[in-house]
């Protein structure tokens, strides 16, 4: 018979002890940590691409997906495209509302807190001038992005907004749209 007084365990789908012997054993061999993401992009006419993930290095080795990913990129049908895919730009925000909310579904496991439900709507502005070659002062990313979270769980809303802030904290998507990130571009003759 259980506790009647035992709160019973959070069930988030994330395994936890998993993760938790994972940063250990990094924190003891820490050249394990250094990752590669990788994604291979290919031109299918007009502004439609189709980029493919499939592998990437890590642990120091090469590693792959269970299976391949696909994502169709393009533009909207008002600029005169073929509207077959997301927009680059969207495709960062599903990759920022990935990324938080891997997050708090871990950190909600790690406190054990059970979630019912977590939605969450990403915006993006930008002024298309600056894409456009309009207007040299006018930036051509986002101006600003907001998320806002609605997250059902048996929680205080000081402990859900605890485990927003602890995403935020921790999510690599967020750092990378945050902050500065060195890219170098190159190109070659096929």
């Amino acid at each position: 018979m259980t506790n009647p007084t035992t709160a019973p365990a959070a069930d988030n789908g994330v395994n936890v002890q998993a993760l938790l012997a994972a940063r250990a054993a990094l924190a003891e061999a820490p050249e394990g940590a250094s990752f590669k993401w990788r994604a291979t992009s290919h031109w299918i006419g007009g502004t439609h691409s189709r980029a493919t993930v499939d592998g990437f290095y890590g642990l120091g080795a090469e590693q792959r997906h269970r299976q391949s990913f696909e994502f169709d990129v393009d533009h909207p049908e008002l600029f005169a495209a073929t509207d077959k895919g997301a927009t680059p730009v969207e495709l960062v925000l599903v990759g920022l509302a990935g990324c938080l909310s891997a997050g708090i579904a871990s950190v909600a496991q790690n406190r054990n807190i059970q979630l019912r439900s977590v939605r969450a709507t990403l915006e993006g502005g930008m002024d298309l001038q600056g894409v456009l070659g309009i207007d040299p002062a006018v930036r051509n990313g986002f101006d600003g992005v907001k998320v806002h979270y609605e997250i059902d769980a048996d929680a205080t809303p000081e402990q859900i907004a605890a485990l927003v802030a602890q995403s935020q904290k921790r999510s690599a998507v967020f750092d990378i749209i945050a902050n500065p990130t060195d890219v170098t571009v190159t190109s070659s003759k096929a």
